[in-house]
């Protein structure tokens, strides 16, 4: 039996994603919308699925579309200084967002802390501190 292809929700399925999903990534471009075939239905390849999983695994390492549309554009990996250099950024970003992540937890844990602490105090530490917060706190 000669292989027919795969529907779009055969790839959707495949990748762990929704239709509307890889409709999406077609009209920005990151993933190729194959012609009809007859019947009028569109047939997607193997390389489709992999595509998509590609774009949803950089995703989850925290790559924005338009950084995936390039590494995309250099996924032959003879480019290696420039994809370094879109990891790197990355990395960066992500070392500065578990930074303010540690922070957070700090600031909140003594707040909790300051709410047992002084649970007949006339208000609430955790709301005094909201609300006396600036706006860049």
């Amino acid at each position: 039996m000669p292989d027919k292809g795969l529907t779009i929700g055969d790839v959707a399925e495949a990748a762990g994603v929704g239709v509307e999903t890889i409709r999406y990534y077609e009209r920005r471009g990151l993933v190729t919308q194959p012609g009809r075939a007859t019947g009028a239905y569109r047939r997607y390849g193997a390389a489709h699925v992999d595509r998509v999983r590609f774009i949803k695994r950089a995703q989850a390492l925290g790559f924005s579309l338009e950084e995936v549309a390039t590494l995309l554009e250099l996924e032959d990996g003879t480019d290696r200084r420039s994809i370094r250099r879109i990891a790197g950024a990355r990395l960066e970003e992500t070392r500065r967002r578990i930074a303010d992540l540690q922070r957070i937890e700090r600031v909140l844990g003594h707040l909790v802390h300051d709410c047992e602490a002084h649970a007949k105090a006339r208000r609430c530490p955790i709301i005094a501190a909201i609300a006396e917060a600036g706006p860049e706190s």
